[in-house]
């Protein structure tokens, strides 16, 4: 506590005049304070706009900082003063031998509030005003991070990948596989055509071809012609956490996630025999034209991946 108000007379409520000193601001110069807290309000408003623009922008990182912490100071400096230098100067006591005031005091204490708030309050309205855009504007620029880093909901492309009715089957270089290329018991992986690399394509488009015979295989009822020649394709994305299976089991016909040690029976439609994941892995209908390129005949059977919250 400074001297200055160690050494101030306490001011009985009940003896408390409008006009008493007391009630009067700090400041020599009230208008000329107002006028100084004003324009420190004016320019945290102009720097929390300044942290929307430059956050919409992708601004460089500081500038998020310092337009945001600038505001917050310059708005905080204002509500410093005009508490420091604009509000009654007091201290105020009360007496409290008497558990309730006397109808003396309360009408005297009636009388400085309304008083008061009919001087000081009205004459700093515009302060208010301001004092509350700034508070408004911060409650929507802080709103900007949270809904514009969230990004655009994903809606249905989580059903989606690259595949599609007549996508040539390529390797990681862009090669398109043939019927001869692979031996039985041989895995690749492979992408549609124009979708094997991460500028156009997106880990979902992920797929292993695995030949187990020379024979057509039929992996499930419905998927008479999915496998031609003994080629199957599944998603490369396992349906437990997303992990790459990309491990394959030539004796048990199995494919197998080293993430958590989920294995698929290739040979009927994927399903999980063993490890945590929840779905068979999806399988893309195959079939081979006449220049004895693969191809697919659609795009999977079903969404890619780990289950998520909009599939249900």
């Amino acid at each position: 506590m400074s001297d200055e108000m160690e050494h101030r007379t306490p001011v009985s409520l009940a003896n408390v005049r409008a006009d008493d000193p007391h009630l009067q601001p700090a400041a020599k110069n009230p208008r000329r304070v107002e006028q100084v807290i004003g324009l420190l309000f004016v320019l945290g408003i102009a720097c929390f706009i300044g942290f929307a623009v430059t956050y919409f922008l992708d601004a460089p990182a500081w500038t998020y900082g310092a337009t945001l912490g600038m505001g917050l100071f310059l708005m905080g400096v204002g509500q410093v003063a005009w508490g420091k230098y604009l509000m009654p100067r007091g201290p105020f006591v009360e007496e409290r031998h008497e558990l309730a005031s006397s109808e003396t005091e309360r009408s005297a204490f009636a009388a400085a509030i309304v008083d008061r708030g009919g001087g000081t309050v009205k004459r700093r309205r515009f302060l208010f005003g301001l004092l509350g855009g700034g508070v408004g504007i911060f409650s929507l620029v802080a709103l900007i991070p949270l809904m514009r880093s969230f990004g655009p909901q994903p809606k249905g492309t989580l059903f989606k990948t690259n595949w599609k009715k007549g996508s040539y089957l390529v390797d990681s270089t862009g090669r398109r596989v043939q019927v001869g290329d692979l031996g039985i018991g041989s895995i690749v992986t492979v992408f549609p055509q124009g979708f094997e690399n991460s500028e156009n394509g997106q880990a979902v488009d992920q797929t292993v071809l695995i030949r187990i015979s020379n024979e057509d295989v039929v992996t499930g009822k419905g998927r008479e012609t999915w496998g031609p020649h003994g080629y199957i394709a599944y998603s490369k994305v396992c349906t437990h956490l997303g992990c790459p299976v990309g491990l394959y089991e030539q004796q048990l016909e199995l494919l197998v996630c080293p993430c958590h040690q989920s294995q698929f029976d290739v040979t009927k439609a994927a399903i999980p025999i063993f490890g945590p994941a929840p779905r068979p892995l999806p399988q893309l209908p195959l079939y081979v034209d006449a220049s004895g390129n693969l191809r697919s005949q659609n795009g999977f059977d079903q969404p890619v991946g780990p289950g998520f919250w909009e599939r249900a």
